[in-house]
C-alpha cells in the first residue's frame, strides 16, 4: 500500500464496536499482518471501542496505515468526549472497573500493540492512539 489507507468508524452502538473490529482486521489483513496480529488489533480495537461506548456514550474510531523511513504498519486512533478517566494510573494497572466489567481493555489493549499512548482530561474526554508494526 503506497497511499494511506484510512477508515473512520463513529462508535455509539454495540454493532458500531463490531463494525471498528471488522474493519481495523480487515485493513490489517490488507497491508500484510500475519493472522495473530490481525486478530491482536481487532481485540484492542475492540476494548477500546466498547472503552468509549462504556464510559463515553461513544466516540470516533480512526484506522490507518502508517510508514516511517523504516517500517510500515496500523495506527488507530480512539477519540471520545467522555467524562476523562479520573485515575488513569489504576486504570492501566488493569482489572479496574467503573462499570463492573474486568477492567482489562486499557492495558489489554496496550499488551496487543508495539506502541500506546493515552491523553485524558476530566470533563473533556479520552483518547488513545496505539500502533502496531509489521
Amino acid at each position: 500500500m503506497t497511499e494511506k489507507a484510512v477508515e473512520v468508524v463513529d462508535v455509539g452502538s454495540e454493532e458500531d464496536i463490531v463494525r471498528a473490529r471488522i474493519r481495523a482486521k480487515a485493513m490489517a489483513e490488507a497491508l500484510g499482518f500475519n493472522y495473530m496480529d490481525q486478530t491482536r488489533i481487532a481485540t484492542a480495537v475492540s476494548e477500546l471501542s466498547r472503552n468509549a461506548f462504556q464510559h463515553a456514550g461513544g466516540g470516533k474510531v480512526t484506522i490507518k496505515s502508517v510508514n516511517n523511513q523504516e517500517k510500515r504498519g496500523i495506527e488507530i486512533v480512539v477519540k471520545d468526549h467522555g467524562p476523562g478517566i479520573e485515575n488513569l494510573e489504576l486504570a492501566l494497572k488493569g482489572g479496574y472497573s467503573t462499570v463492573g466489567g474486568l477492567g482489562f481493555g486499557l492495558s489489554g489493549s496496550k499488551k496487543l500493540m508495539d506502541e500506546f499512548d493515552i491523553k485524558t482530561k476530566i470533563g473533556e474526554g479520552t483518547v488513545v492512539t496505539i500502533r502496531k508494526w509489521i
